[in-house]
């Protein structure tokens, strides 16, 4: 199990460094500096969630137990699980605020 485990998080963040990629290549097309901050947010967001995820496998991963004991042990990480919901609140945010702003 653990080998499926390591393979998604490899996986994960290989589409996660991809997304980085593609989305510094394209540029914002506003001036506006507010515009470019929410825009950087929303990267932000969108490639962090990527790299959440794959922590998430990477810590299950890390962790030598089962059944029980692998979940008192997983329950030790639960503040992690708030990483990847703030980057998705952060790009769901960003997003929003982007589709509402005035265009030059």
């Amino acid at each position: 199990m653990r080998a499926f485990e390591i393979g998604a998080a490899a996986l994960l963040c290989l589409l996660g460094v991809r997304s980085l990629v593609y989305w510094i290549r394209r540029p914002l097309a506003s001036r506006s500096l507010r515009d470019q901050l929410l825009y950087a947010l929303w990267v932000t967001g969108r490639v962090g969630l990527w790299l959440a995820v794959a922590g998430v496998f990477a810590i299950s991963a890390s962790i030598h137990r089962e059944g029980r004991a692998f979940l008192d042990e997983f329950h030790r990480y639960r503040w992690y699980f708030y990483v990847p919901l703030t980057l998705a609140v952060i790009q769901l945010v960003a997003g929003m605020l982007l589709a509402r702003s005035r265009r030059d």
